[in-house]
């Protein structure tokens, strides 16, 4: 795949001139492109088994009981190194990290079309989880350099915003498709989709579109750890508590996954290379950014991501018709992310975080009642959709944007990282909690209420941190 050629501009718009080095210079629209087009085909693979996940457990005999890892594997590995990648990105350059998680991201995908128990396919998809966040601390690290500031950054991380919606999208749509034939036909596309990629991206970067910040930095194994047990015994209880949340093992992880992250702390604190500087969670942007990332994954991804699912199995739709449905939703967010760089400049970052939130709460609690049964038609669920859609679309331009702003430029990796990690670890327990209410005898409206409710909790969380003075 060729790169189309672009134009060079500098942050201010002008034609840059030559480096006074030697070097080529930088092509800010070239990895724009890359990183968008990487971007998409992550997140395509993030929400591809949205689709197959009936088939795929079919195939291994997966219980119900752990379904919820056929989905949770993807986020497990992201949420646990995108903050380990976006220090090694800082430390050792942007564009190696990107390129090295890009061609790690094809052969995982591509080992998961062969995988051949639930316990296989799930270590495929952590191994994807850790690849993607590679390619997702290494991209908007790669636009923080190419971009400095302005307008054309606003411009740059509204197109990212947008591939993410764009991967979110076509992914189901893509996997309804292919899985008519066989499920595993899917991943292996999109192995192949990002082998190519990987290799158009090593041709179009250009060794100046990244900073090398250092190179004797070690990635946190401590903290990476006590981060992956913790969420990993969360995400358990979850799973679990679909049987009955107050028994004593539910309650016994849920204290380890207290434990685990207070020990996750203690070790950033006393780390010479952390994963995130704790520091930053004094400034009311980074915190406003990690929060409504946080509450983007439980309140939106979380359900959405088991959405398809329950169309296919408490409707009776066929995946095709699920995933077009899910378009509707994720195509409406990908047009409205294109779109926001058109906003006010005076609706700011938390402001529009905020304004995202209480469009999807609206949104969400107008599919009460239509995801089971004869009421689930195109008409009954088309209204939510959209509005739900608009809603995420907010989120997901400003999302980027407040995470690269919100940190020092010599952290821009470290901001998107803490910034994707947050919305992993919210998106991984959101299914696990969706999954667990919409399958209890309550049927889904219990899961499209705490979704709502959690959407407006962020929309509060938000606003008021938005609205306290930079420190």
């Amino acid at each position: 795949m060729e790169v189309p050629a672009v134009p060079q501009l500098a942050p201010t718009g002008h034609t840059s001139a030559p480096p006074h080095d030697g070097r080529a210079p930088a092509r800010p629209g070239a990895a724009l492109t890359v990183t968008a087009a990487a971007t998409a085909v992550a997140l395509m693979n993030y929400t591809a088994p949205m689709l197959t996940l009936p088939d795929t457990a079919a195939a291994f005999g997966t219980p119900p009981s752990a379904q919820a890892w056929l989905l949770n594997g993807t986020p497990l590995g992201l949420a646990v190194l995108l903050l380990v990648a976006g220090s090694l990105a800082d430390a050792h350059g942007r564009r190696r990290i990107f390129l090295l998680g890009t061609l790690a991201l094809g052969l995982t995908t591509a080992l998961g079309a062969l995988a051949d128990s639930t316990l296989t396919f799930t270590a495929a998809r952590i191994a994807q989880g850790a690849a993607s966040a590679a390619v997702l601390a290494g991209s908007l690290g790669l636009l923080a350099h190419a971009y400095p500031a302005g307008r054309d950054r606003i411009r740059a991380t509204g197109i990212w915003g947008a591939s993410v919606s764009a991967g979110i999208a076509l992914g189901p749509l893509l996997a309804g498709a292919l899985s008519l034939a066989d499920w595993r036909l899917v991943y292996g596309t999109l192995g192949a989709a990002a082998l190519v990629i990987a290799g158009a991206g090593a041709r179009a970067l250009r060794a100046d579109e990244t900073k090398r910040e250092g190179s004797g930095s070690r990635p946190d194994i401590a903290g990476a750890t006590a981060l992956g047990l913790a969420l990993a015994a969360l995400l358990t209880a979850l799973t679990l508590g679909r049987d009955g949340w107050l028994r004593p093992q539910v309650g016994l992880l849920l204290f380890a996954a207290v434990a685990l992250t207070a020990l996750f702390v203690a070790v950033e604190r006393r780390s010479r290379t952390p994963m995130v500087d704790l520091a930053l969670l004094r400034r009311p942007a980074f915190l406003a950014s990690t929060l409504g990332a946080l509450f983007t994954g439980l309140a939106v991804i979380g359900l959405f991501s088991v959405v398809p699912a329950l169309l296919q199995g408490g409707a009776g739709m066929s995946p095709l018709g699920a995933a077009w449905l899910f378009v509707l939703w994720s195509g409406t967010a990908f047009l409205v992310a294109l779109q926001a760089r058109r906003l006010p400049a005076r609706l700011s970052a938390p402001y529009q975080l905020a304004l995202g939130f209480a469009l999807s709460a609206a949104g969400v609690l107008a599919l009460l009642g239509g995801l089971e049964g004869p009421t689930a038609s195109w008409s009954r669920l088309l209204p939510g959709l959209l509005v739900a859609g608009a809603g995420s679309g907010l989120l997901n331009a400003a999302l980027p944007r407040l995470a690269v702003d919100s940190v020092p430029p010599e952290r821009a990796a470290m901001g998107s990282g803490a910034n994707n990690t947050a919305r992993y670890i919210g998106s991984s327990a959101g299914v696990a909690l969706m999954l667990a209410l919409a399958t209890a005898g309550t049927g889904p409206d219990t899961a499209v209420v705490v979704s709502a409710a959690l959407a407006v909790t962020g929309a509060v969380v938000t606003l008021t941190l938005g609205r306290r003075p930079r420190r």
